[in-house]
């Protein structure tokens, strides 16, 4: 055959689709492995035209799951960013988009025994070492999509999957604040680095210049701010402990604004030389407990008052807002992060097989 197939569904979670795969079904040799997805995907090429992939980072996405040898999960997840414009496979960083379809694909596929109403699916995600509970609506034993829980970024309306995230602060960075500190100047720009489940760089968008309710686009646009947007996420690398950044997806870089419409703060988030026209869900994570820092930049723009225990925050992107559900408290001006959970949604698409050339990989 002068093609490969390899097992494979396509899910939307949350506001992002990806490939997802059987662990099993893939090369285990990683370069191999990646010379296939980069195939499947159609990459490099910005259209991803001779591929599966959308043309986009948050449509050219893959998960990879198998059954979990551990004693605490389920199932284990591997997130892989496949760039539509280089030869490019990143496993430096998580999804929480794509792991709303983690539970789903696992019980779909039989990984796990499916109980009614409720499956809970217990996942390893293996970029940040970290441990998150999927609650997947199951009656009658079946995983079911239709719902009345609605997100912003998704048409319509689809069943409900709570995610609750454990211990992820400081999963990639080894600190909430890896600088230790609530505020750091870089580039000439006050900052505030966090690592609750996604490193992120908390900047105020009006110290760029910008109103930080501008058309992702529009941003896009602008030279000189992607130029000092880049200047910082290259300076804050090293000071969060990733190191050198330049061919990295992290840390994201969110520019913040007084909420518009009744939540907590507005956002612009580079993802991180794109500009997302939402934002992700470990990073919308990170914001809400930014704000949430005493003399943080975020909680400069929030405006909240110091506050403990369970609460909702509503962080406000392009086109809408997430909800992060956190229970916090203070121990003097340090903030632990107890629990952080979210609402998400997803889909199965497409089940079958996805075709890479057999020059590429002849299988196994």
């Amino acid at each position: 055959m002068s093609q490969t197939p390899i097992r494979c569904s396509v899910l939307r979670g949350g506001t992002s689709k990806a490939l997802y795969f059987h662990a099993g079904d893939l090369p285990s040799e990683r370069a191999t492995r990646d010379a296939v997805l980069l195939a499947a995907m159609g990459s490099p090429d910005p259209r991803e035209i001779d591929g599966m992939g959308g043309a986009h980072p948050l449509t050219s996405k893959v998960a990879v799951v198998k059954a979990s040898e551990r004693p605490d999960a389920d199932v284990d997840y591997l997130f892989l960013q496949v760039w539509p414009d280089r030869p490019e496979v990143s496993d430096t960083q998580n999804c929480g988009n794509i792991l709303a379809g983690v539970g789903p694909f696992a019980l779909e596929e039989g990984l796990l025994r499916a109980t009614d109403p409720v499956t809970p699916v217990r996942i390893w995600m293996e970029n940040t070492q970290s441990a998150a509970v999927a609650h997947v609506p199951t009656p009658g034993g079946e995983v079911t999509y239709e719902g009345d829980a609605r997100i912003d970024g998704v048409p319509g309306t689809h069943a409900p999957i709570p995610i609750d995230f454990l211990d992820v602060a400081g999963s990639s960075c080894g600190a909430l604040l890896p600088t230790k500190s609530p505020v750091d100047e870089i580039e000439g720009v006050r900052v505030t680095c966090i690592d609750n489940g996604m490193p992120v760089v908390c900047m105020k968008a009006a110290d760029l210049g910008l109103s930080g309710y501008e058309p992702p686009a529009e941003i896009e646009a602008n030279d000189a701010v992607r130029a000092k947007v880049e200047a910082v996420r290259l300076a804050a690398g090293p000071l969060m402990h990733l190191g050198d950044v330049t061919d990295k997806t992290v840390p994201k870089m969110s520019l913040l604004a007084p909420a518009e419409h009744g939540g907590v703060v507005t956002t612009r988030t580079f993802i991180p030389h794109r500009v997302h026209e939402a934002i992700g869900v470990f990073g919308a994570v990170s914001v809400a407990t930014a704000c949430l820092v005493p003399g943080s930049v975020a909680a400069e723009v929030a405006g909240l008052e110091r506050t403990t225990g369970s609460m909702d925050l509503d962080i406000e992107h392009p086109t809408g807002f997430f909800t992060v559900s956190m229970d916090v408290r203070l121990e003097g001006d340090d903030v632990v992060v107890e629990r952080a959970a979210l609402l998400r949604t997803a889909r199965l698409l497409m089940r079958g097989e996805v075709l890479v050339p057999a020059s590429v990989w002849g299988g196994s």
